[in-house]
């Protein structure tokens, strides 16, 4: 298997096949980390397409002596982070807001999302990170524009948030 920045190399000397290889490998991931932060399909899938844009264009100033994964995931963190201020500007009609369906999760999901949904964003991403896209404290630290042990304490923090969470439930 070909990593990263082996990929990321090709494509710069024009293998544009190694860009396709790239996006294919980190399309689930990105969507699911971007949706941790939207919590809708829709617009998880819009900024997604945005954070490929973003790889697109950027990958020839790529500093090929870190890793892609915290990259793209940094690009990804501050696209979600750019929606969210967009987000906040705008308003909804009640009638508007009727017209938009909820998520409905599967039953076993139900709990944990709701959960979830109670601990603070950056808590909820550093745990998302580690457990989900298997990131170390170091990747979560760069991806995330953080330092080491803000994220390690993040991650203690947020474990204990939410086995408090679970024996409520």
């Amino acid at each position: 298997m070909t990593s990263d920045e082996q990929l990321v190399h090709q494509y710069l000397d024009g293998d544009e096949k190694a860009l396709e290889i790239l996006i294919g490998n980190y399309l689930k991931p990105i969507y699911s980390f971007v949706y941790r932060y939207t919590g809708s399909a829709s617009d998880a899938e819009d900024i997604t397409q945005d954070v490929f844009v973003r790889v697109w264009r950027n990958l020839k100033k790529f500093d090929q002596q870190k890793k892609f994964k915290t990259w793209i995931f940094s690009i990804a963190k501050n696209a979600a982070i750019d929606w969210l201020r967009k987000k906040k500007t705008v308003s909804l009609s009640d009638e508007e807001m009727e017209k938009i369906p909820d998520p409905v999760p599967f039953a076993p999901e139900l709990s944990l999302a709701t959960i979830l949904e109670k601990i603070p964003p950056d808590y909820r991403m550093t745990l998302f990170l580690r457990y989900n896209d298997h990131f170390t404290f170091r990747e979560i630290a760069e991806s995330l524009g953080e330092s080491l042990n803000t994220v390690k304490s993040r991650y203690r923090r947020g474990l204990i948030m939410l086995k408090k969470l679970f024996t409520k439930v």
